[in-house]
């Protein structure tokens, strides 16, 4: 009898620990169930929610594997349900992405869009559902309004810019650095804020308030994004970079009729994961084949040098994503 097929995999070593602790290792080659899908990955992108699975703050959920990688594109080799084998896909995984190989529910995939390439591919899921999911479910926003997202030149901060603007909503975003700022400019922000030499919520406030905020910094600037909202306006929290408690000016908050609501992806069931990949695809694919938006790779790293792609991105000097390839 035949032993089982292995790949290569990252691995946390010690089961947690700095960028160093990435590690390739030989696991068994995972085998798809009913309604999954096996796909040989190509590429794969890194997010925050790694780094925290990484130094032992992000469990995955029940049933996803131990390995890193909430995002792939590649060929499916294996199909299920719409796909077939040879079929280009980009897919949202529970875990297990950092690997040569990877099985996801045939729901969460979704079609390489027409002229991409699968690095571009696998930058697209982990944040272009997030963005959907929060800016404009959670946070409902409507053609004509005003979004502020933080992080601009982040991989969340420039699929939001993007998102935003092809739904006709006027953006305004910070950054640290004039830099930064100048490359959201770039990527359709209609004012980028230099948080690092201005006061965000003061000029928010002067150009007429938002009326959604895409918060992943927490702590000090709830305060003022909240002074800065516009009547009935909703502040959406995804991550706690700058703190993980705020102080809730409960009046303030009845005066202005805000909603302040967050939400994580990873651990929603599969039919609620389905379900916002059939939203993505039939809302946002759209934007991508119209030219609307496109994910900005900043660099790519070989997946056995995983390591030094979590030390880039927590460096924080990218504008967009950084991706592990695979091939």
């Amino acid at each position: 009898m035949m032993g089982q097929a292995m790949m290569t995999a990252i691995a946390v070593e010690g089961g947690r620990g700095g960028p160093e602790a990435l590690k390739p290792v030989k696991i068994p080659r995972p085998a798809p169930g009913e309604g999954q899908i096996l796909i040989r990955v190509a590429a794969a992108g890194v997010n925050r929610p790694d780094l925290l699975q990484r130094m032992g703050g992000y469990p995955p959920p029940p049933g996803a594997p131990d390995t890193l990688g909430l995002e792939v594109a590649g060929e499916v080799i294996e199909g299920s349900g719409r796909w077939r084998a040879g079929d280009r896909v980009c897919a949202l995984l529970g875990g297990g992405g950092y690997a040569e190989y990877a099985v996801v529910d045939s729901r969460h995939a979704l079609p390489v869009p027409e002229g991409f390439n699968l690095v571009e591919a696998a930058g697209l899921p982990e944040t272009v559902f997030t963005v959907w999911a929060n800016v404009f479910e959670h946070g409902a926003l409507q053609p004509g309004e005003t979004l502020l997202v933080h992080g601009a030149t982040s991989g969340i901060g420039v699929t939001a810019i993007q998102m935003a603007k092809a739904a006709g909503a006027r953006v305004i975003a910070t950054a640290r650095g004039a830099d930064k700022a100048a490359r959201a400019r770039e990527l359709g922000a209609d004012l980028a804020i230099d948080a690092s030499a201005e006061d965000f919520g003061t000029r928010v406030k002067a150009e007429g308030g938002a009326d959604v905020v895409l918060d992943m910094v927490g702590g000090d600037y709830f305060g003022r994004e909240l002074d800065a909202l516009k009547m009935g306006g909703r502040i959406v929290f995804i991550a706690s970079l700058g703190g993980g408690e705020v102080v809730l000016p409960i009046f303030r908050l009845m005066q202005k009729r805000a909603v302040i609501t967050g939400s994580t992806l990873r651990p929603r069931s599969a039919d609620e994961k389905a379900w916002l990949a059939a939203a993505v695809e039939g809302q946002v694919w759209p934007w991508i084949a119209s030219g609307r938006f496109r994910p900005v790779i900043d660099r790519t790293f070989p997946l056995a040098r995983a390591g030094e792609a979590h030390a880039a991105l927590e460096a924080g000097d990218h504008v967009g994503k950084i991706v592990l390839t695979c091939t």
